[in-house]
């Protein structure tokens, strides 16, 4: 290439000398042949002296004849046209200036239906026993570009008037309603309404056969859930939820609904969890639809949020939209936390706000690590985008969210975001945007409270002891590593002693502080040590480590019910982390996991089990002859809750009870509880003969198959033989998913190369493989020389993207030596790739930390005994 394309190479955005206005945009997909064509002309304004045109392109060829621009009656046509591959951009260079203002720039080109789930892509399905090709679009981060030629940043909105050519039988979909279709032949041309302003990366079309149900929300706006063909009744959940949720997000934001009709359509092969397009919510099938033989509670609550999370987006990121992709983390924080908002106000018996906490637990787990990232990152190059979707943006992000809207109050935070919403309507805003308008509302200095916590990655650990009736709270920045960094964070405190009436909140802006909590000791005076618990009910995205006398009362009250759920949740967690990062003993954990063995409440006993699959991996690496006591003190601590849940699914319990059920018995069965096991074997024998059987409903299927899993060898194969044949009767995902998670639980390391190789077979939907991957302790070998040794093929496969780092983390992760780390090192040494580094980065951290993790309770004195004790208490 020439010199006169440098100055637009290796650049972040595209220049400004001219901004589309207005996109007509017809297209012509073969889903035959797999290829499209295209034709667009595209309002531009010119507003400064150029004789270029610079826009995105990637994987098109633009016909170059057809290329030209055309201002005020006068047609420029294009000198040369250059696609740089590598920047994703076309250059077009005219033989003389543009004139000034609004001109119309056309071309012709065409492309690939591509088979990697962006762009305009192709996803299979089955009509009447044959397989068929459908049309997608999956343009979010930075794909319309694969589609067809345009300004492909957030912040270069445009309205778009689309035209679609397809076969006559099938059903073509758009962001906006038909407003005329005309049939020649075996052909119709689709013609939409033109859509209001809005990015590019929100534009979809979807091409395919489908049925749907359709419903009207209280103002009118029809709704309609698209699904394969026979599936449509699985729709009906998700309507539900879309109909309410719709009128809820007017009221709270202020503002109506933008668009004349709202469509979710489910999508067999789809690499997100749904895709928030205006007007044409795409969906993976497993978030939208819901069988009610064949799903399970927790599918139920999976629907429910998903949808409320994509419909916010059609106030917070369609209406108004992120100035660029540093600000993704608002779109996507804002959009997960309003969606607990609508899921509780619809489903007030989930108790979705304490579930909340399993995101903010996976938010801190990720902002624990060296190799973290703040909120707000810059980026640089396309490339860079689809790394920061992911715990830091949803997750840490719409935790800070709540811990602001806690501190500043529900009605002061509700104001400011209708107002957030009205000023910046139709356009775009930053991060600084949002808080101001919160300043402004509250009087709050949420500007530096704020930064804080976006533009430094990590979070403080407040350490809290009492002297003279003061409370000297200090913070460090936590880090799982165990070492310190040195962050220093405005920390909303919150503190309760003896009882949630004796409470106090400040803003903690030094590196200690002491604070005179005689008033509080005062009123609980009946007691002469009352519990202190900092942080109440976990709002704030910090932890605590409490002294040992403070501990001690903590566990005390934790044992005479005196705390809430989330209080419960967050000692719990915190003591964890602690443990992990080595300032805190093993045994200090599990004499405080002890205390929950009469515990009732589902997140609080979720996250009990999570952690203790942990401490017992991580103690079989470092204190292998304890294993087994270990596990008896983990069968010990959830029998009561399973007992008291039962098999049977009980007339009128709750949605929570229902849930849990299924993951106790996965737990016993997975610690090798052999009551537990042989009770599902007995009613895994009775489903097969009977799929419709009472005996496992589907809450109780993945623990099942995790108990029949546990018993296979590579001598005593039925148990893997009888699964395989159930996941390829059923056409349900949520059934096939729960299948592949279960199969690597084999402890058979023969086995579980069998499952891993099943993975990439074209049985198995490549956006599913994802499942598979979490094997046993026992095969995670088996694992790492798998992926080794299939690296290239996988990589071919997956390209860039979110599915192909789950591959390094779920494989890496695991191990706890630092020769394994220095192993994994040297082999992706010449396979390193800017969208994998950073995800290496942190699986090899994560093998550092639990290494150390296994150091530490090597050195630890009288583990053995407390373990020992512990298993062998008598309750």
């Amino acid at each position: 290439m020439e010199d006169k394309y440098d100055q637009f190479k290796g650049q972040p955005r595209l220049p400004k000398f001219a901004v589309p206005k207005r996109y007509n945009l017809r297209l012509k997909p073969d889903l035959v042949t797999c290829k499209f064509t295209g034709y667009v002309d595209i309002s531009v304004d010119v507003v400064s002296d150029t004789k270029f045109i610079v826009l995105n392109a990637a994987e098109l060829s633009v016909d170059p004849k057809s290329l030209h621009f055309k201002s005020s009656n006068k047609v420029f046509e294009a000198l040369e046209v250059g696609l740089i591959e590598e920047d994703e951009i076309v250059v077009v260079e005219f033989g003389e200036s543009l004139p000034l203002g609004v001109g119309v720039l056309s071309m012709a080109f065409e492309g690939t239906l591509n088979d990697r789930m962006k762009g305009f892509y192709r996803s299979t399905y089955e009509h009447n026993g044959e397989k068929r090709n459908m049309a997608v679009t999956q343009f979010e981060p930075a794909d319309a570009r694969r589609c067809f030629p345009c300004w492909d940043e957030p912040a270069c909105k445009a309205t778009f008037k689309i035209t679609l050519e397809v076969p006559s039988e099938l059903v073509a979909l758009s962001n906006m309603p038909v407003e005329e279709e005309k049939v020649t032949g075996n052909l119709k041309t689709v013609h939409y309404q033109e859509s209001p302003i809005m990015s590019t990366y929100l534009v979809a079309f979807v091409v395919g056969l489908f049925d749907y149900v359709e419903d009207h929300t209280s103002d009118g706006i029809p709704v309609r859930v698209y699904c394969q063909v026979g599936k449509a009744n699985q729709g009906n959940f998700a309507l539900h939820v879309a109909v309410k949720t719709l009128p809820l997000f007017k009221e709270y934001f202020g503002a109506p609904y933008s668009l004349p009709k709202l469509d979710m359509i489910a999508i067999p092969d789809f690499a997100a969890g749904a895709m928030e397009n205006y007007g044409l919510v795409t969906y993976r099938e497993t978030a939208l639809l819901y069988d009610d033989k064949h799903s399970a509670a927790a599918n139920k609550q999976r629907v429910a949020t998903v949808v409320a999370h994509e419909l916010a987006h059609q106030w917070f990121g369609n209406l108004v939209t992120m100035e660029w992709w540093t600000h993704l983390w608002l779109n996507e924080g804002f959009a997960t936390w309003v969606s607990y908002l609508a899921t509780d106000s619809l489903f007030p018996e989930w108790k979705i706000w304490t579930q909340f906490l399993e995101e903010a637990t996976e938010g801190l787990r990720l902002d624990g690590l060296a190799e973290s990232h703040p909120i707000e990152v810059d980026i640089n190059h396309a490339g860079e985008i689809d790394e920061i979707f992911d715990a830091i943006s949803y997750r840490k992000g719409a935790s800070v969210i709540r811990m602001l809207q806690s501190y500043l109050g529900p009605e002061s935070f509700q104001r400011a975001l209708a107002s957030y919403i009205k000023r910046y309507a139709c356009s775009n805003a930053k991060t600084e945007d949002l808080w101001s308008v919160l300043q402004e509302e509250s009087g709050e200095p949420v500007n530096k409270l704020m930064n804080s916590w976006t533009k430094q990655m990590g979070y403080p650990v407040v350490s809290v002891k009492i002297k003279d009736q003061k409370l000297e709270c200090e913070q460090t920045q936590f880090l799982l590593s165990g070492s310190h960094g040195d962050g220093q964070w405005i920390v909303p405190l919150t503190v309760c002693c003896g009882s949630y009436e004796a409470r106090k909140s400040f803003l903690m802006q030094g590196k200690s502080e002491a604070v005179d909590v005689k008033d509080l000791l005062g009123s609980s005076s009946s007691k002469r040590n009352p519990w202190i618990k900092v942080n109440v009910d976990q709002t704030g995205f910090y932890r605590v480590k409490y002294d040992d006398e403070l501990s001690a009362r903590l566990r005390h009250a934790i044992e005479s019910k005196c705390l809430s759920t989330n209080d419960k949740y967050g000692i719990l967690d915190d003591s964890y982390a602690l443990s992990m990062a080595c300032h805190q003993s093993l045994s200090s954990l599990l004499a405080l996991m002890a205390s929950f063995r009469e515990e009732l409440d589902y997140t609080v006993l979720l996250n009990l089990i999570s952690i203790s699959y942990k401490v017992s991996r991580i103690a079989a690496d470092a204190v292998p002859d304890l294993q087994n006591h270990i596990k008896l003190f983990f069968i010990n601590l959830f029998q009561l809750s399973a007992e008291r849940l039962g098999w049977d699914p009980k007339q009128g319990e709750s949605h929570l009870d229902a849930m849990l059920r299924g993951e106790l018995l996965n737990a016993l069965a997975a610690f090798g509880h052999d009551e537990t096991i042989n009770e599902a074997i007995r009613r895994f024998h009775i489903f097969l003969d009977d799929r419709n059987t009472a005996v496992l409903p589907p809450d109780l299927r993945r623990a099942v198959y995790v108990a029949v899993m546990q018993r296979v060898t590579k001598s005593d194969r039925s148990g893997f033989e009888a699964l395989l044949r159930v996941y390829r009767e059923t056409d349900l995902s949520q059934e096939k998913t729960r299948i592949l998670g279960a199969l690597a639980s084999c402890k058979d390391p023969e086995i579980i190369l069998e499952v891993l190789n099943f993975l990439l077979c074209s049985e198995v939907r490549s956006q599913d493989c994802v499942f598979g991957l979490a094997v046993s302790l026992e095969g995670r070998e088996t694992a790492w020389k798998w992926l080794q040794d299939k690296w290239d093929h996988i990589h071919k496969t997956y390209g860039s993207g979110s599915l192909l780092t789950r591959f390094i983390s779920a494989t890496v992760s695991p191990f706890s030596s630092y020769e394994k780390a220095k192993e994994v090192e040297e082999f992706f040494a010449s396979r390193t790739k800017p969208y994998i580094a950073r995800t290496l980065k942190q699986s090899i951290e994560k093998v550092h930390i639990n290494a150390n993790w296994v150091q530490s309770i090597q050195n630890e004195k009288n583990l053995s005994e407390a373990v020992t004790e512990l298993a062998y208490r008598k309750y």
